[in-house]
């Protein structure tokens, strides 16, 4: 990741330092209109079209879809999200876009006690969370 490497945001002598989730900064640079082309978000072809778009773009200048252009957006987390987060971007995707849909799926459901575990757990390949 080039663009989100961090989710301490420090403070100055006017604001105090605070946290910002990662996946607000991901929705936040997906549904921003002044960068036309996120860094850290790529895009796959799927489909003739796509792909015929992917093969002229080396000889002539085509642009990527935008992931807001779509009615229906998906984020895949990895490793898991807490149910605030997922209740975050319910109220944030209507204040960014409205009328856009997002699906949100994870690996797993992530309750507060769960967090501690898997920063502190010594084998970080298999984490013993009991499930």
């Amino acid at each position: 990741m080039k663009q989100f490497k961090s989710v301490y945001v420090p403070g100055n002598h006017t604001h105090q330092a605070s946290y910002k989730p990662l996946l607000k900064q991901v929705v936040e640079e997906i549904f921003n209109p002044e960068k036309p082309d996120p860094v850290d978000i790529e895009h796959m072809s799927s489909g003739l079209t796509d792909l015929l778009k992917t093969g002229f773009s080396m000889f002539m200048k085509v642009s990527r879809p935008h992931p807001s252009d779509h009615p229906l957006l998906i984020l895949f987390v990895v490793g898991g999200v807490t149910v605030s987060e997922a209740k975050m971007i319910k109220d944030l995707v209507p204040s960014l876009k409205p009328g856009t849909q997002v699906i949100v799926l994870s690996t797993r459901l992530l309750k507060p006690l769960n967090i501690p575990e898997l920063l502190f757990v010594t084998d970080r390949l298999h984490p013993d969370l009991g499930f």
